[in-house]
């Protein structure tokens, strides 16, 4: 009884969070554009989205741990993927542009928040919707805006980290910005419970998290690499095997590394 009245209490919270959620990208977001510089506008933008995720994050006792140095505006910012609660503990750490695929967008509330937040979804196998994405990518990095990608190009249960598509890379390349990976490892019984794979669906994973106590989640920033004079396949391997390095407790560079899956 007590666990059913704590999850109700807890959904409670997170429709009214959405429903406030609504409210700031349909009615608030659209008067500080018109108010306000672009400059101005990101900079009250990016408050409001971090509040919200703050927020989030306190109803479902979500617990960030965060070990390195957070990256300087302009950074394109790599990271393996677990779950949608990546974007949530990232979102919460670093004001950046998520890169997202294109099933997030049909989502219920939760795509149209993410679209009003700025994110960029990719219709992936769409060559001329990718580059579409692309440009758009190396004008928000010419901008100064940081932007965050996960290039496995899907999530995993977390033990391990896939191949990293390359030619996500490609605007940090045009734009000679430092890329910056990141590792997110969920801890305890959120090691379990946050993957979102498979056939999993928004709303059923959304009440296995809120059915939990709390949670952690571990995000290690490692040192930024430049990306000049460097090409898409070597920077992604090497951010790559960074992150592995992490995920895997590896101490040493030397370790062996796993084979990837061959680049597509």
């Amino acid at each position: 009884m007590k666990l059913k009245l704590r999850l109700l209490y807890k959904l409670f919270r997170i429709i009214l969070l959405f429903i406030n959620g609504l409210i700031i990208a349909g009615g608030i977001f659209p008067v500080i554009d018109v108010l306000w510089s672009a400059n101005d506008a990101k900079t009250k933008r990016d408050a409001l989205k971090i509040r919200w995720l703050t927020r989030f994050c306190g109803i479902v006792n979500l617990h960030i741990i965060q070990e390195g140095t957070s990256p300087e505006p302009g950074a394109l910012i790599v990271s393996n993927h677990i779950s949608w609660l990546d974007i949530i503990a990232i979102g919460q750490c670093v004001p950046a542009y998520f890169i997202a695929k294109s099933d997030i967008s049909s989502w219920p509330i939760i795509g149209y928040l993410a679209k009003q937040g700025g994110t960029l979804f990719i219709r992936r196998g769409d060559k001329q919707h990718i580059r579409t994405m692309s440009e758009k990518m190396v004008w928000l990095l010419k901008q100064n805006a940081s932007i965050v990608a996960f290039p496995e190009g899907t999530t995993t249960n977390g033990d391990g980290v896939l191949a990293f598509h390359p030619s996500l890379f490609q605007p940090a390349l045009l734009t000679r910005c430092p890329v910056q990976p990141v590792a997110i490892q969920y801890l305890g019984a959120a090691r379990f419970q946050a993957p979102f794979i498979g056939d999993d669906d928004f709303i059923s994973h959304l009440f296995k998290i809120l059915s939990l106590e709390k949670f952690e989640v571990k995000l290690t920033f490692l040192p930024a690499i430049s990306s000049r004079d460097n090409n898409r396949r070597s920077i992604s391997a090497e951010t790559r095997n960074l992150i592995f390095e992490i995920i895997s407790g590896a101490t040493s560079t030397g370790n062996a590394v796993p084979p990837m899956r061959k680049h597509l």
